[in-house]
């Protein structure tokens, strides 16, 4: 392969592993940021639960006075039925009685379905805080490892950089005009040809340019655009005889000698 074929070959090779190292170092703020919203939302989801053992709390507190306040109600009024002096009262302390008891029944229950809902906020928060945890320390494992990505690729990116300003000054400016117009519209410049194919676009190219590339110079798909060479180092190795063909080759040569 000729040198400026050759340098062309690994100055494509070093812009598309440039391209591949600056889109995975885009990426890297996202998996920070997917990590960071895992631990908010958890983080959210213990607050949540927090807050709301505190309703529950608040709201047994609220019906704990609530039940003393009815309890004392009715004991009043227990106290007034004993020196009540005609019926009708007695009817109407004991209606009373009879309500400030369902009231306190109904607030008692009330503070039994609270103390349920307490149990399952405790547990929900108890595997919220879990969760914050282990997402914190995944966080923290993100972050190492974002930051060492980043100067890896970094320091990769450093490297090709010279080697691509190293191989554009020695290729020929004709060519290194065209390799970037193509690179800019197609993604690649450069495309090798495999079996008589443009590895580009896969169309075929004609049998005398076909002999040309073997030849080694370097010509243009008339389909994609991109310049082609042929690289024998992927050329497919020949098969070795069959033993049946190697005897028939044999037995040819040896008629011939007899024949001579």
């Amino acid at each position: 392969m000729q040198a400026h074929i050759e340098n062309l070959v690994k100055l494509q090779s070093a812009d598309l592993e440039r391209a591949r190292l600056n889109a995975a170092l885009r990426a890297l703020p996202a998996e920070m940021a997917q990590a960071k919203a895992a631990l908010a939302a958890a983080e959210r989801q213990a607050a949540d639960a927090s807050d709301a053992l505190s309703r529950e709390e608040s709201l047994r507190t609220r019906l704990e006075r609530e039940i003393a306040g009815h309890r004392q109600k009715a004991a009043r009024f227990r106290t007034q039925l004993d020196v009540v002096k005609t019926p009708e009262q007695a009817v109407a302390i004991e209606h009373e009685i009879r309500f400030e008891t369902a009231e306190q029944d109904r607030l008692e229950n009330e503070e039994f379905a609270s103390l349920e809902r307490t149990e399952t906020q405790e547990a929900a928060l108890a595997a919220a805080r879990t969760q914050v945890e282990v997402l914190a320390g995944a966080l923290d494992k993100t972050r190492a490892r974002v930051a060492l990505r980043q100067q890896e690729f970094t320091a990769e990116l450093d490297g090709l950089n010279a080697e691509r300003e190293t191989l554009r000054q020695a290729i020929e400016p004709e060519w290194l005009t065209r390799f970037d117009r193509l690179s800019g519209s197609r993604g690649t410049g450069l495309a090798r040809v495999d079996n008589q194919q443009c590895t580009g676009c896969r169309m075929g190219v004609r049998p005398q340019t076909w002999n040309q590339l073997r030849e080694g110079e370097l010509l243009t798909c008339d389909s994609c655009g991109r310049l082609l060479y042929w690289d024998p180092a992927f050329a497919p190795v020949p098969k070795a005889p069959q033993p049946e063909a190697a005897r028939e080759a044999k037995s040819k040569v040896k008629k011939t000698q007899a024949g001579g």
